[in-house]
């Protein structure tokens, strides 16, 4: 359980604590099913797995805009954390906030104008599948649009918002 009392380096480091125990039973799963068919208890192993990773992610990304937002007065949080970053010549910081602002929409929405503007980036950091290429039964299944199983997406996502905090709380 993360305390309010925690400041987002607390959080961060807790939630990446908590979400080692989900990557290292996905990266487990798919190590034993490398070449093979999964079994079905192998496959819901993996889809519960990679669904608590994905409520980490969801968490630990809505603590911090809750903890940063007095940074700012009105409106978007990512939004005018990006824009901050660009005016403070931090580009490769806000395409990094921005790109994972957009999987998090997506892992809580589904598709929709973040989706379709991570279809749009010709370099993103972490999978994003095309709707072509899902095969869940559930077409708009958020854990089919992102692939946040491969090695360093919650790394990536989490050194991204201590970088944004340290930003944030030092300039």
């Amino acid at each position: 359980m993360m305390e309010a009392s925690q400041s987002v380096p607390e959080l961060v480091a807790t939630a990446k604590a908590n979400a080692k125990t989900s990557i290292d039973r996905i990266s487990e799963i798919q190590k034993l099913a490398k070449g093979q068919n999964a079994s079905d208890a192998q496959l819901e192993d993996l889809r519960a797995a990679t669904v608590a990773l994905e409520l980490a992610a969801v968490d630990i990304f809505s603590l911090f805009e809750a903890r940063m937002q007095h940074h700012f007065r009105r409106g978007p949080f990512s939004r005018k954390l990006e824009a901050l970053l660009r005016d403070a010549k931090k580009t490769d910081l806000a395409n990094s906030v921005h790109q994972y602002y957009l999987a998090i929409n997506v892992l809580k929405h589904g598709k929709g104008a973040s989706y379709r503007e991570l279809l749009d980036i010709s370099r993103p950091l972490f999978g994003v599948k095309s709707s072509t290429d899902i095969t869940s039964d559930e077409p708009d299944a958020p854990v089919d649009l992102i692939d946040i199983t491969v090695p360093g997406f919650f790394d990536g996502l989490t050194s991204t918002i201590l970088e944004a905090y340290d930003f944030l709380e030092n300039r």
